[in-house]
Parts: C-alpha cells; structure tokens; sequence
C-alpha cells in the first residue's frame, strides 16, 4: 500500500515538474503577437530599421508581447487594415478618414510621426500650369494624400471652378514610376519622395506644388484599431506602449544623423544613405515626444483636420450612405469632438506620446 502511494506521488511529482518546465516555454510561445503594417515613404522607412536594428525586439521584450512589421503597398496596407488582417498602420491623417473611419472601423493615432513638408508633389511635363491641367491625364493613387494635395494646388492657385475636369488615372505607387516616365504622352503625376525624386531625374519634369505650401495639412501617423488597444487583458496597451517606445528611440537616432539608422532606412526602399538623408529634409519629424504631443494637444491639428473631412466628404470618401461631414467624427486629446459624438471613427491620443516625453514608458 505504501510502495503504491509512493508510486502515485512520484508520478504526480513528475506531471508537476513536467507541467513547471512546459508551462513557460507555452507562455513565451502564446505571448500576445502584434503586426504592423508599413509602406515605402520617408517617415515610414524607420520602421524597417527599427525592426532590423533589434529596437522593437527589445522594447516587445520588456512588455511580454511579440511585434512583427511588414511591408505593403500603400493601398494595399489600407486594405489589410480594414479588414483587421494587421493590428496597426502607417498612414495620412486623411486615409485614417476615408478609409478604415469611412468603412466603420474605430481607429486611434497614437503617433504622429511627421508632416509631409515637401515630400509630395505635383509634377508635369510640357510646361504644364494648373490651367491648363484639366483635361490631361493626372497619374496617382486616388483616395489619398495625393488627390488631395492635388486639389489644394488647384484650389490655391485659383482654379476651384476647374476641378470637376480633372481626368484622375489610378496608379498604384509600385507602378508609377515606370509607368510614368516610360511614357511621354503621360503628362502630370502626383506622388510622394522617394518616387518624387526618381521622377525628377527626368530634366522635362518639374514640379508646380508641393506639401511645403501646406504645412502640417499631411500629417503621416501610426494608427491602431482601438478594439487592439482596448483589450480586457491590456495586452494591446502593451503594444502601444512599446511601439512608441521603440518609435521614439529610432527616430532619435535617424534625428542625430546616426550612420546605421540612416543607411538601413534608405535600404527599405533601395535608396542611397544620401537620398535618404535628402528626403528627410523635405519631412518634418516629429523627433521628439514633446514635439509630437504638443502638436496632437494643439489647436493647429484641429483646422488641419477640418480642412481634411470636408475635403473627404465633398468627395464621397466618408461613405456612401454619409449625409454629413459630421457623420464620421473625430476625436482629440482635450476631450473635444468634430462631428457628432456617437459617430467618433478617429481618435487622437496623447497618452504615449506624453508618457515618452515623462520617460514613463
């Protein structure tokens, strides 16, 4: 009786210490996964470093979770983060609007990287003014920043009265290099740098407008589904925390000019270290928390985004069943709301940006 009791506790001793030595390694392998979605442009380029350099792996570390990035097409991040195939996206203030805010998704900026301050442009051949431009093929990616900075143009230079004869060609930014330069007949582009820069080694193209006349009006952001953030485990606050920890220490180094930094973020799109550093003098980074989070508690931010959804809704970007800009609203960090309170679809929050800058993260 006592040799079976023996050998019943020995088993159970067994299971246990079986149990002890599976039990972490299930943990690590279960750990809370995230997926950030990022497409080729200056401001996004750091995440490739961040990723490549062991910056996120470190920060992911300290908070128990697992951060994977992966690179898309710009439209095509957009897509995957409607249909909740990824957590979190780089994109425009004005595409958190028209798409995952115009298609229902609630969404929240929880990094305002930039704005664009020369990055994007409007380039033509054969002389071409903003009068004489309607009519002609405009190659872009539509429902973005580009139709947007495009219209500005028009609307600054005095020719309002002639958008409805804009003749808008969609291009995807993977194409529209080769797709525009190949072909002479194509006479206008509006995209952003790095694919600016490779436009304009062309000596028959120049540019007519740019992001520099509208300062601020682009903003480029890091947005997350709120559902992701709101998770009853907190695991999606874990997340916020130690991508914004990860961002702030990245770009700090690409902001010091360190060699690595540059060198891997120019390598994200197949640029030199010196085109790089050309496009980040055409961005505007935010480059420290404080810098960011005094622009997303500003008022400024507020009558950039005004201009933005009233843009969208003048072009159906808000939905179709939309009867009012105030029916996609938007969110600020003071507590104020553009638009109707119970239709809120896009959220500024301060929350990591402020604990970066109080070195709480």
């Amino acid at each position: 009786m006592r040799a079976t009791r023996h050998l019943l506790l020995s088993a159970i001793c067994g299971t246990l210490l079986l149990f002890g030595l599976w039990a972490p390694a299930r943990a690590v392998a279960e750990s809370p996964t995230f997926t950030v979605g990022w497409s080729v442009y200056a401001g996004w380029n750091p995440y490739f470093y961040m990723q490549k350099s062991g910056i996120l792996k470190k920060w992911a570390d300290k908070y128990g979770i697992t951060i994977k990035v992966q690179r898309f097409d710009y439209a095509a991040s957009l897509d995957s983060f409607v249909a909740k195939n990824i957590d979190a996206c780089t994109m425009t203030n004005m595409e958190a609007l028209d798409m995952p805010a115009a298609a229902g998704v609630d969404s929240t900026a929880i990094i305002i990287g930039d704005y664009s301050n020369g990055n994007d442009a409007i380039l033509v051949r054969n002389g071409l003014t903003f009068s004489t431009l309607p009519g002609q093929r405009i190659m872009l990616v539509q429902k973005t920043v580009s139709e947007y900075l495009l219209e500005r143009g028009m609307v600054l230079s005095g020719q309002q009265g002639q958008l409805s004869k804009l003749r808008l060609i969609n291009t995807s930014d993977s194409d529209i290099v080769p797709a525009f330069l190949n072909n002479s007949l194509n006479p206008a582009v509006v995209t952003w740098k790095p694919l600016v820069t490779q436009i304009v080694t062309d000596k028959h193209v120049h540019s007519i407008f740019d992001s520099s006349k509208i300062p601020g009006e682009i903003l480029d952001l890091l947005v997350i589904q709120t559902e992701v953030l709101h998770r009853p485990d907190g695991s999606g606050v874990r997340f916020a925390k130690a991508v914004s920890g990860a961002w702030y220490e990245t770009v700090q180094q690409l902001a010091a000019g360190k060699q690595q930094a540059i060198q891997v973020s120019a390598a994200a799109s197949g640029d030199s270290a010196d085109s790089y550093r050309e496009q980040l003098k055409t961005t505007s980074l935010f480059s420290t928390p404080k810098s960011a989070a005094d622009f997303a508690t500003s008022q400024d931010i507020k009558q950039k985004m005004d201009l933005v959804r009233h843009f969208c809704f003048a072009h159906g970007l808000l939905g179709q069943n939309v009867k009012s800009v105030d029916d996609v609203a938007i969110a600020y960090p003071d507590g104020s709301i553009q638009g109707r309170k119970d239709r809120v679809r896009l959220r500024f929050d301060a929350t990591y940006m402020l604990s970066a800058e109080q070195g709480k993260l």
